[in-house]
């Protein structure tokens, strides 16, 4: 928008030019008490720098990994095997969800669940690179199929709190 020069650009014509998943996202992310500069370039961007392609492409990934390994059983899984910090970081955060709702829902700082699945993407995409989830050791596998998972779980839930959508290919 320019007012001096007399243009805008119609939320239609917004969703129009970058898809509601990208519009939705960026508008979310920005506080009600803050001027946004919406960045058209990187919210068309099919690259890890455009925030809400990094989210969906970490659940995609997730639906790939599921895809190739096929369902996670849940019997008899040895946690204790979770051990590497980038799994660790990626159990820490999820356990921040619950209190990203709870903080947002008494000061409709609802910035917050955009950044939360943001720093879920960080954490799941370091954890993906640091361990391998299929490996030979069927053992450590299974437990790590248990925590892509939860990580699973908990992406939903919060794109599905944004209004964007989680698909399982990109």
């Amino acid at each position: 928008m320019s007012k001096r020069a007399g243009t805008y650009v119609t939320i239609d014509e917004l969703i129009d030019e970058v898809g509601v998943d990208a519009a939705r996202f960026f508008f979310l992310m920005t506080g009600l008490n803050t001027h946004m500069n919406f960045n058209l370039n990187l919210a068309k961007e099919k690259s890890d720098k455009n925030p809400v392609f990094k989210v969906q492409y970490a659940y995609a990934r997730i639906c790939s990994i599921f895809k190739k390994a096929g369902s996670a059983k849940k019997q008899n899984i040895n946690f204790a095997l979770l051990k590497d910090e980038a799994e660790l970081n990626l159990m820490r955060e999820f356990l921040k969800l619950s209190e990203v709702i709870e903080d947002s829902s008494n000061d409709y700082q609802l910035q917050r669940l955009p950044q939360y699945a943001l720093e879920l993407a960080e954490y799941f995409h370091k954890f993906y690179e640091n361990c391998k989830v299929i490996s030979e050791d069927k053992e450590l596998t299974k437990a790590r199929l248990q925590l892509v998972l939860a990580a699973k779980i908990v992406f939903k839930n919060t794109l599905d709190l944004i209004g964007v959508s989680a698909p399982e290919k990109m």
